[in-house]
């Protein structure tokens, strides 16, 4: 069995509690039009075109047998839908600029990586399994924690909650911490701005968060995307419904991240901002806790 990885990330301090290890998982069945990891939408393999590392040797254009690669404008573009045979090409770049987005790799292969940093997840880390959406990928996913919960390791998951409920469950024994987006209540334009509705996304909440063996473990996020979630009525909605169903609920509200907006151009995307937006500053975040608070969250967690 093999899972579809596009980046394993060390040392990271946002996805968990203590020093993690971020584990990627290819694929996604939402299309949020503001979405972090563009790079991990799509399950398909495909190669990417990184600037700052190409030399402008030409190599990969003399390779090129069926206009898979062209030059416009000093840059590189990849025609993903040409039979081009990208491998060869990749292999033959001299600066690496050409890689493929993403690695096939077996349980015990994502293991001999992921737990290199094994000395600090003994200090309260451990494995964040993320995405795309890790539970497009159940059976390499529940593989991969059954092995981290022999090892004794903290696990937990971040999740859009798109998924069928009892693949959710198959999985859930082997969750430590499950951080769950509920980004926009508004059914309609949940629809809009994320491509899905999200009606399985409450079914799995009311599950989770009624659940006595679980709803101390779920954390719910909602990213604060400038115009999309941010709004008033977004967060009471939100807040409302969550704290019906768990009183103690704990909800952490995320800071904007302007950083995604540079990896559109290597997947051929549109960001939704064409100017992008800037953190919002501390004063700016409390104000959307009030909200939160005023409309019943005891436990709220602020990413400022």
């Amino acid at each position: 069995m093999t899972g579809r990885i596009f980046d394993i990330r060390r040392f990271s301090t946002h996805d968990g509690s203590g020093i993690r290890t971020t584990i990627f998982l290819k694929g996604c069945p939402l299309r949020c039009v503001w979405c972090q990891n563009p790079e991990g939408l799509s399950y398909e393999k495909r190669p990417l075109w990184f600037q700052n590392r190409c030399i402008g040797c030409g190599i990969c254009l003399d390779l090129s047998r069926d206009l898979g690669v062209s030059q416009r404008e000093n840059r590189i573009h990849l025609d993903i839908s040409r039979k081009e045979d990208w491998e060869e090409i990749i292999d033959a770049c001299p600066g690496t600029a050409l890689q493929m987005d993403s690695r096939d790799l077996t349980v015990e292969e994502t293991l001999e990586e992921a737990l290199k940093d094994k000395i600090f997840f003994e200090q309260g880390g451990g494995i964040t399994v993320s995405g795309g959406e890790p539970f497009l990928q159940p059976e390499f996913l529940k593989a991969l924690l059954i092995a981290l919960k022999e090892r004794h390791v903290n696990t937990a998951v971040e999740t859009s909650l798109h998924a069928p409920l009892p693949t959710l469950k198959s999985v859930l024994p082997y969750l430590d911490t499950i951080y769950a987006d509920f980004k926009i209540y508004d059914a309609a334009a949940h629809q809009q701005h994320t491509g899905v509705t999200n009606e399985t996304i409450r079914e799995n909440l009311r599950y989770l968060l009624t659940s006595p063996d679980y709803q101390n473990r779920v954390i719910i996020r909602t990213p604060m995307i400038p115009g999309y979630t941010t709004g008033s009525d977004n967060i009471a909605q939100i807040a409302r419904f969550i704290t019906s169903l768990y009183p103690d609920v704990s909800y952490e509200i995320l800071n904007y991240n302007p950083l995604a907006a540079g990896k559109y151009d290597l997947v051929d995307r549109t960001y939704c901002f064409t100017e992008n937006p800037k953190l919002y500053t501390p004063v700016q975040m409390e104000a959307f806790a009030r909200i939160a608070r005023k409309n019943g969250v005891k436990r709220l967690i602020l990413d400022s």
